[in-house]
């Protein structure tokens, strides 16, 4: 079919709004020309590829279809114009990172620190997802560059790997309501209490519930959440025994102490991924560097 991109770049705008009046704001034109270049697309597609209401606008099974194609076509343009801009160059251009809250917090801020002293024309973009998340942005054509805890279940071999360090999981309670200390707890032992854990879409609960079906075991945690953070502050009330990276725990409470296994738990890495099918930008290049 001989389609015109403009078409196809007003539908993904459309599409990822849901709104003919966003994107005519976010394109500069008219809402009235958005909507006569969608329905110029459907006729061409002979598809109806949004649902119109009065208070909302959706998208068609066939519209949902086009845009997993049409979504990281529009990202590699972007990449590419974003690379002839930096023409070699780091005067301008962009980083895309995608990485957890976690990650983000404990061991990039000071990398992207660095970088942006070095190189102020660069624009920074952090997209937070958990390291599951972060294939899809990678395969998306979101980030030029992810970072992941390893190993995780959605990286398959598209994307090449470069482990940054290694870590270990560790398990934490308020020694006042958790006595303790002085003993060596299997995880067996450990169904007896109320485990405080990351969400299934983790690769750290992914980890933690793979070691215990290793043991026959099924482990079902009282609370599950989306942030390390809150998990060491609801440990730190008592809560439970939190399960987190040994990175998250300086700055932690007194109070907290790491609990002794007699089952050893395997170390984790920490891994910088990027597509093996697509050139990095200049920037990714640079920013790689410091991993080196």
């Amino acid at each position: 079919m001989d389609i015109n991109y403009e078409l196809y770049k007003v539908f993904y705008y459309v599409a990822v709004s849901l709104s003919f009046s966003e994107a005519s704001k976010q394109l500069f034109i008219s809402q009235s020309a958005v909507s006569q270049s969608i329905k110029v697309l459907e006729k061409k597609l002979n598809q109806n590829l949004f649902i119109r209401s009065t208070k909302k606008v959706q998208l068609t099974p066939e519209g949902e279809i086009l845009l997993r194609h049409i979504e990281p076509a529009i990202h590699l343009i972007k990449r590419g114009e974003n690379q002839l801009v930096e023409a070699g160059s780091l005067g301008g251009g962009q980083l895309r990172i995608g990485a957890s809250d976690t990650i983000c917090r404990y061991f990039l801020v000071p990398y992207l620190s660095r970088f942006h002293k070095e190189f102020p024309g660069v624009h920074i973009k952090v997209t937070n997802q958990t390291s599951i998340g972060c294939v899809d942005l990678l395969e998306n054509g979101q980030a030029d560059l992810i970072f992941t805890n390893y190993p995780n279940s959605r990286l398959g071999n598209s994307g090449h790997l470069k482990k940054i360090r290694s870590f270990q999981d560790v398990f934490i309670a308020n020694r006042h309501y958790f006595a303790l200390e002085n003993q060596k707890l299997s995880f067996r032992d450990l169904l007896n209490y109320p485990i405080l854990m990351l969400t299934r879409q983790s690769t750290t609960s992914e980890y933690l519930h793979n070691l215990f079906q290793q043991h026959q075991l099924d482990l079902v945690p009282e609370i599950e959440l989306s942030s390390n953070d809150l998990l060491l502050d609801l440990a730190s009330i008592g809560l439970g025994i939190a399960f987190v990276p040994d990175y998250c725990l300086p700055g932690t409470s007194p109070d907290l102490f790491r609990l002794s296994l007699s089952e050893e738990l395997p170390p984790r890495q920490l891994m910088i991924v990027h597509s093996e099918q697509l050139p990095l930008s200049q920037a990714a290049k640079k920013f790689m560097e410091y991993f080196t």
